[in-house]
């Protein structure tokens, strides 16, 4: 299997449907999560619904580079959701996710290997691999926090 087959493989196992290394993914954690639980604030941690919309942030701002565009998205603006006030808002953010993530993978797959050890954007960003690795963990990250966070609004 070539590079880029594994990294969209190990994307999309994070994101949509994979059990292999937290024996779980985000789809799986938000399949039964309603707005008024998702943007519930559990202490001083972000919410389910912020780190929803701060992981699609990213996902779309990468979609933008390997679609052609410039790299647009800023670390300031990651959490800047729009406040979600119904069902509908809610699975509409899902829903982009869903979509966007599914199209970072198919974008990804379509890249030569060669691609991954090219600069990304900027040599101060590193290559490709890099980057796509970063999206990676940094989403497994997030997935921990959600399902954490999602256990204390249960009890």
């Amino acid at each position: 299997m070539s590079s880029v087959s594994q990294l969209s493989k190990r994307f999309r196992e994070v994101l949509l449907d994979g059990f292999w290394i937290a024996n779980t993914n985000f789809k799986d954690q938000l399949k039964d999560v309603n707005w008024e639980q998702a943007t519930t604030k559990v202490s001083s941690l972000n919410t389910i619904a912020m780190l929803t919309f701060h992981i699609h942030y990213y996902i779309a701002g990468l979609i933008n580079v390997f679609e052609g565009g410039e790299l647009e998205i800023k670390d300031k603006y990651s959490f800047d959701l729009s406040s979600i006030e119904s069902q509908e808002q809610w699975e509409e953010l899902l829903s982009q996710l869903w979509i966007d993530s599914e199209k970072f993978a198919t974008l990804l797959e379509q890249m030569p290997d060669s691609k991954m050890d090219e600069v990304f954007v900027d040599e101060k960003y590193g290559t490709y691999l890099r980057n796509i690795d970063g999206m990676i963990e940094h989403s497994y990250y997030h997935l921990g926090q959600i399902t954490l966070i999602k256990k204390l609004l249960s009890n």
